[in-house]
């Protein structure tokens, strides 16, 4: 958990001056050991998360929630974790892949597109992970998430609105405990653009079920006191149907 934590906090993955000064990310693994084999030989799950905080104010915003339950790796307790940037390693590549996906994450809620530099990062780390011999969670599969698929769908031309409708709904965060009725203009146009997209695509993606996994929450309590709530939950049900017990229950109430 040491070797996790220093590799994680030392490393300096970014020069990014939104990052200047030594500003880091608030963020977490928390990483659940699920069998071993011949001592080495590991499977793990681990929940990521990060957080970002919300303009004039005390309270951070969730920006990713994502349960990765396929990781595999071999470790000896003496081994040291070395960062290469062609060569694959079962550990450092996929800490190396997280760092690149919060970073990307985050700064596609300061700018828009900002991240895609760091979601190219993270996706040649997929394609060294899908050719080695660990290669579970780094090719696309039939469980509700991989890794794969984020980063496909994160670098998909079809999803640049998406993206794009991700900044605005970060600024109507940012501005809804000053003006309330327009923070909420902003966060219904993530809404508005999934409407759309999904009149042409199918949204049961890794990108749409990794933002309402840490979104949802948010959005409904921002949106219960909107004019228009019931359309709009509405519209939510469809797009997010995972969740759509807690819009029916924003509904009711």
């Amino acid at each position: 958990a040491q070797k996790v934590q220093d590799y994680m906090n030392k490393t300096q993955f970014t020069n990014d001056p939104a990052y200047q000064n030594g500003a880091k990310i608030d963020c977490a693994l928390n990483i659940f050991v699920l069998s071993a084999t011949n001592d080495i030989n590991y499977t793990a799950q681990v929940v990521v998360t990060s957080m970002r905080p919300i303009y004039k104010s005390q309270d951070n915003s969730l920006v990713l929630s994502i349960n990765d339950n396929a990781w595999s790796f071999s470790y000896d307790p003496g081994q040291g974790f070395y960062r290469n940037q062609t060569v694959f390693d079962p550990i450092t590549g996929f800490l190396d892949y997280y760092a690149y996906i919060i970073i990307g994450f985050d700064l596609d809620t300061w700018n828009k597109l900002g991240g895609t530099p760091y979601f190219s990062k993270a996706s040649d780390i997929v394609n060294l992970g899908a050719a080695s011999s660990f290669s579970s969670g780094w090719t696309r599969s039939s469980n509700s998430y991989s890794r794969r698929g984020l980063v496909d769908d994160l670098l998909n031309d079809r999803f640049r609105p998406f993206r794009e409708a991700i900044y605005d709904y970060y600024y109507g965060i940012d501005i809804y405990s000053m003006n309330k009725q327009e923070g909420q203009k902003d966060i219904v146009k993530v809404v508005n653009v999934l409407q759309d997209l999904r009149k042409n695509m199918d949204l049961n993606t890794d990108l749409i079920k990794v933002f309402f996994d840490a979104k949802a929450g948010e959005i409904i309590n921002r949106l219960k006191t909107y004019p228009e709530k019931e359309e709009i939950f509405t519209a939510l049900k469809k797009i997010d149907p995972p969740h759509a017990g807690k819009y029916d229950d924003a509904l009711a109430n």
